[in-house]
């Protein structure tokens, strides 16, 4: 990407965890999360997003697009605001959807967000940090509750995962057991 192309976008240095079903994460996360609903545009890049705000309700619409990358660690990521009505206008195209509530802990001095899957997903719990850069990124060290790093397991991205059927869903989960 040239400089034009880069002036709207950010790199996002993230690594994702499968949490341990009986894992006791709850008793570690703060009160307050966010609702994520998620609109996969289909055969695009795009994902449509409302982020609701536990504590004032307070919603956010946007639309991101996360670009190709030559690495699971980190992506170019961009986001436009939207209004409602032209979310409504997206949302009339075809895609697939996945909905979570995300809950936040602080450990070893990182954010650590907890992504708790509702639906065709029920029972599905990732957990990410996102760092700076990807030398920060990789040495962080995740909690306990985290049974095993997933970041190169492209099953566990939310464009696929919100194509997933329960049994496709309980079929993986199967293999880390």
């Amino acid at each position: 990407m040239d400089a034009e192309e880069t002036k709207y976008t950010r790199v996002e240095y993230e690594r994702r965890f499968l949490v341990a079903p009986q894992a006791d994460w709850e008793s570690h996360v703060e009160s307050y999360s966010k609702t994520f609903e998620d609109k996969y545009l289909q055969d695009a890049r795009l994902r449509l997003r409302i982020l609701t705000d536990s504590d004032t309700g307070r919603s956010v619409i946007k639309l991101n697009k996360k670009f190709e990358s030559a690495s699971p660690y980190f992506q170019t990521v961009s986001r436009i605001l939207l209004s409602p009505d032209e979310y409504q206008l997206l949302d009339s195209l075809e895609g697939s959807r996945l909905r979570k509530t995300r809950y936040y802990h602080n450990f070893s001095g990182r954010v650590f967000s907890l992504d708790v899957f509702e639906g065709e997903l029920d029972g599905l719990v990732l957990c990410e940090t996102e760092a700076e850069s990807l030398e920060e990124l990789m040495l962080a060290e995740p909690p306990a509750y985290a049974k095993c790093e997933v970041t190169e397991d492209l099953f566990f991205t939310g464009g696929n995962l919100c194509r997933m059927t329960r049994a496709e869903l309980l079929g993986k989960l199967s293999a880390f057991e």
